[in-house]
């Protein structure tokens, strides 16, 4: 045969096929994007620093520097570069990546190179000195030709998958600075609550002093020294589980950084006040928070992904075409095998195989795939709904527990003025000892109240800027994969 023959046929049939596949449009439904349905504005009521107005970028991406404190933004980096979580979502957008060029590569033919020497003797003719020998080396090529779009919605089906996984990538790190975030606020209001009740026990130590000096003159009796005993045993009992608390936050912490529990200790060590939130905090309008929000996100393109699989399931119900050929050389002796114009070999093998009954799998398979689309979508809009119920939740819990807090200030104060006035009064012999106790325990108490909800508003706060969607603007450059170790030497 000439030796443009075979180029011309190849290239012929390869043109044919690429025309073939990119005239007709893939089967199956062709995604749209859900309709987001919204309110247009919060339903809680924008009070305590809250306020309407959009919020600008950067106090969204890195909202934790509002809060000033240069522990908790150090902290936050750290976690950033060495968290554990973060790296997987990492290796997992890298594998989304990956997986996706699989399916790419199934729009192009495959090639394979070979090559065969084969030594033939029949003994059956009684003929003992003839050897047939056959020698071929070449390339085999294999493509089947995507007519209906089952390889395209497949690589749509990845590509969505693809964005999938950078979205989860932000949710991760979204979660991530908002959860170093609470930890470290539950670490102070720990050290402060503890700080407290050590004070208190102090103060209760000096009651209990006096009160024995008293007893031991009869001017108490015993049942007035016991109360100061238990009640100054009592709040001792109470350090222990805060310290717990402490040290729990503070190796919760360490994990969070990529980093052994108990690391952090000297470092985090001594007591500090919970951070302050700003004065004032926009939240913008709920479809600005949806948008922000990667877990809708992902959720969006999971359904992409869904619709496009049921195309997938669709190009089964039609035929297939496949174009296979070779081309090498070939000799019948090894002298001949590198012979100009003698040993070219080449074939070309269009073929075409259509599943005509399968039992009506492929439809249950299709029906199946369409259900499963449908999950999705449902997954969707409760994603967005929650979404909408955690911003409100929020809202309304920032700013009641502002209010809380405020509350617990002004009982504070007065606590503090009726522990004063009851020593006095004790002290003038007006009262009885069951009234100090008392306004010692109500002033632990409220002060303890109020530790905690100084901590829990800030808590919300972070809990807000989650929800939000903020907290975006710390991500890293995605890491290489790491190299492979060597091989150990024998």
């Amino acid at each position: 045969m000439p030796s443009r023959g075979p180029g011309r046929a190849a290239l012929g049939l390869l043109a044919a096929g690429m025309l073939l596949a990119g005239a007709c449009a893939p089967v199956g439904p062709n995604y749209t994007p859900p309709v987001t349905k919204a309110p247009d504005a919060w339903h809680s009521k924008m009070e305590d620093g809250l306020k309407p107005g959009s919020p600008q970028a950067a106090e969204l991406a890195r909202w934790w520097v509002n809060l000033g404190d240069p522990t908790l933004t150090g902290l936050i980096n750290q976690a950033v570069a060495g968290n554990l979580n973060l790296k997987q979502a990492m290796a997992r957008v890298r594998q989304a990546r990956a997986l996706r060029g699989v399916r790419e590569a199934g729009l192009w033919p495959t090639v394979d190179a070979g090559a065969l020497a084969q030594l033939h003797r029949d003994t059956a003719s009684g003929d003992t000195g003839t050897i047939d020998q056959w020698y071929r080396a070449g390339f085999d090529a294999g493509w089947e030709i995507d007519v209906f779009g089952g390889v395209r919605r497949s690589i749509e089906a990845s590509q969505a998958e693809l964005e999938a996984s950078q979205a989860n990538l932000r949710d991760v790190l979204i979660s991530l600075t908002a959860e170093v975030a609470l930890n470290y606020v539950e670490l102070r209001t720990y050290q402060n609550r503890r700080q407290t009740a050590q004070a208190n026990l102090k103060s209760q130590e000096n009651t209990y002093g006096f009160i024995r000096s008293r007893h031991e003159a009869g001017l108490v009796n015993r049942l007035a020294l016991e109360q100061a005993r238990y009640n100054l045993e009592n709040t001792r009992s109470q350090i222990p589980n805060l310290t717990s608390g402490v040290e729990a936050a503070m190796n919760r912490l360490a994990v969070l950084l990529g980093q052994a529990p108990g690391k952090l200790s000297a470092r985090l060590a001594a007591p500090a006040p919970v951070p302050v939130p700003p004065p004032s905090v926009a939240v913008g309008v709920p479809t600005e928070a949806l948008r922000r929000r990667p877990d809708i996100r992902r959720a969006e393109r999971l359904l992409a992904a869904e619709t496009a699989r049921v195309g997938v399931a669709e190009a089964e119900l039609y035929p297939k075409f496949r174009l296979a050929g070779s081309i090498g050389l070939a000799a019948v002796n090894s002298g001949d095998f590198l012979t100009p114009g003698t040993s070219g070999v080449w074939s070309v093998l269009p073929s075409m195989s259509w599943r005509v009954f399968d039992g009506g799998a492929i439809r249950s398979r299709i029906a199946a795939q369409t259900a499963l689309q449908e999950e999705f979508l449902l997954a969707y809009e409760t994603t967005v709904l929650s979404a909408l119920e955690e911003v409100e939740n929020n809202l309304t819990g920032y700013a009641q527990e502002q209010m809380r807090r405020q509350s617990l200030r002004q009982a504070v104060d007065a606590a503090k003025e009726a522990e004063m006035l009851s020593q006095d009064l004790f002290g003038a012999g007006l009262i009885n000892f069951d009234s100090v106790l008392d306004a010692q325990r109500s002033l632990l108490s409220f002060q303890d109240q109020l530790a905690i909800s100084e901590g829990v508003v800030t808590a919300r706060l972070i809990a807000l800027y989650k929800a939000l969607g903020g907290g975006w603007g710390a991500l890293p450059p995605a890491p290489s994969p790491p190299a492979p170790k060597a091989p150990a030497k024998q």
